[in-house]
C-alpha cells in the first residue's frame, strides 16, 4: 500500500481529510452505517466505483482505523467489512454533509444512479423517538432504527422484524423533510406519508 498521503498541517480539519477526503472514503461509510457488508454488496451499491480503488480505499480505511474486516462462520465464510466505533463516529458528519448538500437535489438527472436506502440517512435526520421503522418507497424499502447507539443505523430492504411504525412516502417528500422544508406532522396531514401501526412509535411519528 503506498504510503498516506497528507496535508502536513497541525489541524483538526486537515487531519480529518487525511482520512476521509478521498473520493468514495465517506460514501463507504454511509454504506457501512447500515452494518457488516460483502465487498461485492458494496461495490454494487456504489456505482461508478473501480474494483481497485474500492479495494484501495477499503484497505486505507481499515489501516486508519475506520473499519476492520472479518471472516463470517460457516455457512457463509465470506470476509465482510463494519465500521470501528470511530468510523461510526462519522455519522454526525455525513448528516450535515446530506443536509448541506440537499437543495442540489432539486432535480434529478437522467445519469443520476438511485438506491432506496440512500434516501435513509436524511429522513433519519426528521424522525423522532425510538425503535425499528420500515419505510416503502417507489424506488424500493428500507428500515431505520431510530435512537440507535451503536450498532447499524438502517438497513437495505424489509425490516427484520416487526417494526414499531411503517411509513409510505415518495423520494420528493422525503427529501423535502430532510432539508426542513417540510415536517413530519405537516406531510402526515397533506396525506403525503402514511404512517401505520399502533405503537406509541406510530403515535409519536404520526404526532398523536
Amino acid at each position: 500500500m503506498p504510503p498516506r498521503r497528507s496535508y502536513d498541517q497541525y489541524c483538526s480539519t486537515a487531519r480529518a481529510l487525511d482520512a476521509v477526503g478521498d473520493r468514495w472514503t465517506l460514501l463507504i461509510v454511509r454504506e457501512l452505517l447500515a452494518g457488516p457488508r460483502r465487498y461485492t454488496d458494496l461495490h454494487a451499491d456504489l456505482p461508478g466505483v473501480s474494483t481497485d480503488v474500492l479495494a484501495s480505499r477499503l484497505k486505507e480505511m481499515e489501516r486508519d482505523g475506520l473499519t476492520t474486516r472479518r471472516r463470517l462462520p460457516p455457512p457463509g465464510a465470506a470476509y465482510v467489512y463494519e465500521l470501528t466505533g470511530r468510523g461510526r463516529e462519522l455519522l454526525p458528519v455525513i448528516q450535515v454533509l446530506g443536509t448541506w448538500g440537499a437543495p442540489a437535489l432539486a432535480e434529478r438527472r437522467p445519469t443520476d444512479a438511485v438506491r432506496a436506502h440512500w434516501f435513509a440517512l436524511p429522513l433519519l435526520r426528521s424522525l423522532e423517538g425510538e425503535g425499528l421503522v420500515e419505510v416503502q418507497l417507489d424506488e424500493g424499502e428500507f428500515h431505520l432504527w431510530l435512537g440507535a447507539e451503536d450498532g447499524p443505523v438502517y438497513g437495505d430492504g424489509p425490516a427484520p422484524e416487526e417494526p414499531g411504525a411503517r411509513l409510505t412516502l415518495d423520494a420528493e417528500t422525503c427529501t423535502e423533510l430532510a432539508r426542513g422544508a417540510l415536517t413530519l406532522h405537516q406531510a402526515v396531514g397533506e396525506g403525503r406519508v402514511e404512517v401505520s401501526g399502533d405503537s406509541t412509535l406510530a403515535k409519536v411519528l404520526r404526532g398523536s
